[in-house]
């Protein structure tokens, strides 16, 4: 009895499907909580190291703005192609770059220079996702695991990338207050050896990428032989029988005409979404609580690590709960409340309830992520699955490349709150955006089970007919 409970409460929290799926789905998980490790660490001093080499807040605000149109083109074409030149190949690339970038902001701190490494290497001035990564890992994550374990998945690898976060944020945060107060580094010298660390982690995941598998490279789609009675002579058509495509032309991906429709609904509900996120990136909000209330970078740490793996912690609840209400419902109701407390963190004048809101605000703010990756693994058919995904990427990353610079010219005024009231605003709107298109939206695999429950029960319907309307003779 007590084993069987333990099973049910393992398969409710996706630790079966988890356990078995492939040693290439686990190397992606830890890849990705490698590279949010990494990236929460950096994006806790990103502000901070670019005020202490003489960078104003309007600037550091730019600063974050360019570095998102740069890395929204790059990505762009990186995930275009990603298919083409190989999934291993893009991934260890990127992850190459990282490591560079890492050791560019340790070595100089010129603002058009660390500029540039932010823009070619990956430096993530959010602390969530940005580059190639995620499209082409979710995409081959979708192709490794069966529907019907995808939303597990997609929780686990969320919540180890959420975990990374928050480890990097914490450990980053208490080797400041190490580096500072024991050893007696100065602020600038601190900043930098956090950015080797950076750069050292890259080059854990480079090795990481170069461990994948080819089962993570694109499934080649069939084309069915012709069949020789039928086909026309030499000279006699054959040549215009199907055009043949240039060398470039080949490596896009052909996208459906069903898939082009929800695609750009979805990119216009994920650019406003973006922009709201862009408002109120990692970056900021941490400097926020330290501009505002003195907190020190260790405690800094110690706070975002909390919130961060409550946010990992909720996850799990939304994988269990979007098997029972649908991801887009699931993705809704959830997102919602984390944007109402985002709109009231810069209200209070006081640490505690500011504290508050952020809390609860975290609570929520993840439990759409996993319904999310799952839905637009199922709405996308599976040949299209990495440039659409790359091109919901470039589209957010681009949607939100504005916001840092509107945030730091408010914060320049001690406007603050202004962009936190905005953020939150804008996020519910999206929220009911997704609840008014997709509410009833069937997935492909939906539509086939349906077709085929309709066909098995026509042919029972008319096998019953016919055994009622036999031969009278015969009864």
């Amino acid at each position: 009895m007590a084993t069987r409970i333990l099973t049910k409460v393992f398969e409710e929290l996706g630790l079966v499907s988890l356990y078995n799926s492939t040693i290439d789905t686990k190397l992606l998980c830890i890849q990705r909580f490698v590279r949010l490790f990494a990236y929460g660490g950096s994006t806790l001093i990103l502000v901070s190291y670019l005020t202490a080499v003489g960078t104003s807040e309007t600037k550091s605000g730019l600063f974050m703005t360019l570095t998102l149109i740069g890395d929204t083109i790059i990505s762009f074409f990186l995930t275009l192609f990603a298919d083409a030149l190989g999934r291993k190949a893009t991934l260890a690339l990127g992850a190459g770059l990282m490591a560079c970038s890492g050791v560019v902001f340790a070595l100089f701190g010129n603002y058009w220079v660390l500029l540039a490494a932010a823009i070619f290497g990956v430096i993530s001035p959010s602390g969530n996702e940005i580059g190639p990564f995620r499209a082409i890992e979710e995409s081959t994550l979708a192709q490794l695991t069966p529907a019907a374990n995808r939303s597990d998945i997609y929780a686990w690898y969320s919540l180890i990338g959420t975990a990374g976060a928050a480890f990097g944020m914490m450990v980053t945060g208490w080797m400041i207050h190490y580096m500072r107060h024991q050893l007696q580094w100065d602020e600038v010298a601190t900043y930098r050896a956090v950015f080797w660390g950076y750069a050292a982690f890259g080059l854990i995941k480079l090795c990481l990428a170069l461990a994948l598998s080819k089962k993570c490279e694109v499934e080649k789609k069939i084309v069915p032989a012709a069949d020789p009675e039928s086909a026309p002579l030499l000279g006699d058509g054959a040549e215009d029988l199907e055009p043949k495509k240039s060398k470039f032309r080949s490596w896009l991906p052909d996208i459906s005409a069903e898939s082009r429709v929800i695609t750009f609904n979805l990119c216009v509900l994920f650019a406003l979404d973006a922009f709201a996120s862009g408002l109120a990136p990692l970056s900021w909000v941490t400097y926020f609580f330290k501009w505002k209330f003195g907190l020190e970078d260790g405690r800094l740490g110690s706070l975002f690590f909390t919130t961060s793996i409550i946010a990992a912690g909720s996850m799990l609840v939304a994988s269990s709960i979007a098997k029972r209400f649908g991801n887009v419902k699931t993705m809704v109701f959830t997102h919602l409340p984390s944007a109402i407390f985002l709109a009231l963190i810069g209200i209070p004048n006081s640490l505690p309830f500011a504290m508050l809101f952020l809390i609860l605000r975290s609570c929520t703010q993840s439990m759409d992520v996993a319904p999310r990756s799952a839905f637009l693994a199922a709405v996308i058919l599976p040949h299209e699955r990495t440039a659409v995904m790359g091109l919901f990427n470039v589209v957010k990353t681009s949607s939100s490349s504005l916001g840092p610079l509107i945030t730091g010219i408010l914060a320049n005024r001690k406007l603050f709150w202004v962009a936190f009231l905005a953020a939150g605003t804008l996020k519910a709107c999206y929220d009911i955006g997704m609840l008014a298109v997709f509410a009833g939206h069937k997935t492909p695999e939906e539509v086939d089970e349906e077709r085929r429950v309709n066909e098995e029960r026509a042919e029972q319907e008319e096998a019953l007919r016919e055994s009622e309307s036999g031969d009278p003779g015969e009864r």
